[in-house]
């Protein structure tokens, strides 16, 4: 069939294995393409099939040959229509993995259930023995408790009082205001449920009592702050409550882990085009600003950049020290928070309008960018040649 782009508001419904698997290869051959990491062995990527945890296990498997397994959604799949961007890009890792001989395994299912963790574990034991590396990597609006079955829905809004301030539709570029109205104390405990860090808790305690986390081992989990502009969406709204439940979640894994060697850190990344952040009002527009500042200055890094710089000059970084701010963050996102990039985004945000925002901004490589998570917009692939949508996973439990 031929696969075209299916969009609905920040998602896209249908995805293309071939870009997809070009964009893997691409990152692939980044991380081969600079010096080998003295990282970890064997690794679990939570949340393995796109953005940071893709390319967290793209580093660890080509970057320090360690053994994985990723643990995500496997989405839908049926004769005749894609599957998702995640499978697709998983069967690429694993197809590359197996041609460089290095193992990996993937374990799909709702990585809040027991039974997924159960499951993961029983892979890690029979496969790899134990995994000195964890990775949480999950960004999604709804999670199910696996103790009281509730269900919880997270929520993107301000805390107190209504946020006005102006976003963009970068499928039009309109830029327009945007009056967001404050999360209710409920909304703010369920979006704490789902984004916090107790499932981060729930699979390390796991892990541990299944016997399979490696004593000296490391975990981390993604957080970010931002700047002014998006103070109000984001770190002072409902979702900054939810990163700092993770934070205080990475200084008690830390304390606990530290008794036999371990470690645990929340790293805080740069503003990078994901599913999720095409989602939240107002950070598009900042994005594609940032975007067109760090650009210019020769400083802008995605998904793999951002994670190979991760592994070798933090957490793997010669000496053993790992360096963090007076909270306990690893910071990769310092070019981002540099003060000249964050005075001339500030220049840009005041004056953009619709009328100029392809001028000021970088909208078309945010749309580029959008399009690529899906495997579409990429170099080298023949979108009007008929493609086969069933792709396997090679070593999926």
């Amino acid at each position: 069939m031929i696969i075209k782009p299916r969009t609905r508001g920040f998602i896209c419904t249908t995805a293309h294995p071939q870009g997809c698997a070009a964009q893997v290869q691409e990152q692939i051959a980044y991380v081969k393409g600079n010096p080998s990491i003295q990282g970890p062995r064997k690794a679990l990527v939570i949340g393995a099939s796109a953005g940071f945890g893709l390319a967290a296990r793209i580093v660890a498997a080509f970057g320090s040959g360690a053994s994985t397994v990723g643990i995500y959604r496997q989405g839908e799949r049926g004769a005749g229509r894609p599957a998702s961007a995640g499978w697709y890009n998983s069967a690429a890792f694993e197809a590359a993995a197996d041609l460089a001989g290095l193992p990996s395994f993937s374990v799909t299912g709702d990585a809040f259930t027991d039974e997924t963790k159960q499951k993961a574990i029983e892979v890690i034991r029979k496969e790899l023995g134990q995994v000195d590396l964890v990775i949480y990597s999950v960004a999604t609006a709804r999670r199910t408790n696996p103790e009281t079955g509730e269900t919880s829905n997270s929520v993107l809004k301000p805390i107190g009082k209504p946020y006005t301030n102006k976003t963009v539709n970068f499928h039009t570029g309109e830029v327009s205001p945007i009056t967001i109205e404050p999360a209710t104390e409920q909304e703010i405990r369920e979006t704490v449920d789902v984004m916090g860090g107790e499932d981060w808790q729930l699979w390390i305690d796991a892990l541990r009592e299944g016997g399979v986390l490696a004593d000296n081992a490391t975990t981390i989990a993604f957080s970010y702050i931002g700047s002014d502009i998006t103070q109000a969406i984001y770190r002072e709204g409902s979702i900054g409550q939810a990163k700092d439940h993770l934070e205080a979640t990475a200084k008690h894994l830390h304390e606990q882990l530290s008794a036999t060697g371990g470690r645990a850190y929340v790293t805080v990344a740069k503003a990078l085009v994901t599913q999720s952040s095409s989602a939240i009002p107002v950070v598009p527009l900042y994005i594609s600003a940032l975007y067109k500042v760090m650009k210019d200055k020769g400083i802008h890094e995605g998904c793999i950049e951002q994670m190979y710089r991760l592994f070798a000059d933090r957490l793997y970084a010669s000496g053993g020290q790992v360096p963090t701010d007076e909270q306990g963050r690893i910071r990769i996102d310092d070019w981002e928070m540099r003060d000249d990039v964050q005075a001339e985004v500030a220049t840009i945000w005041n004056a953009i309008t619709t009328e100029n925002i392809e001028r000021l901004s970088d909208l078309v490589g945010y749309r580029r960018e959008f399009f690529q998570l899906f495997g579409f917009e990429t170099d080298g692939i023949d979108y009007e040649a008929d493609v086969d949508p069933q792709v396997e996973v090679p070593h999926v439990y």
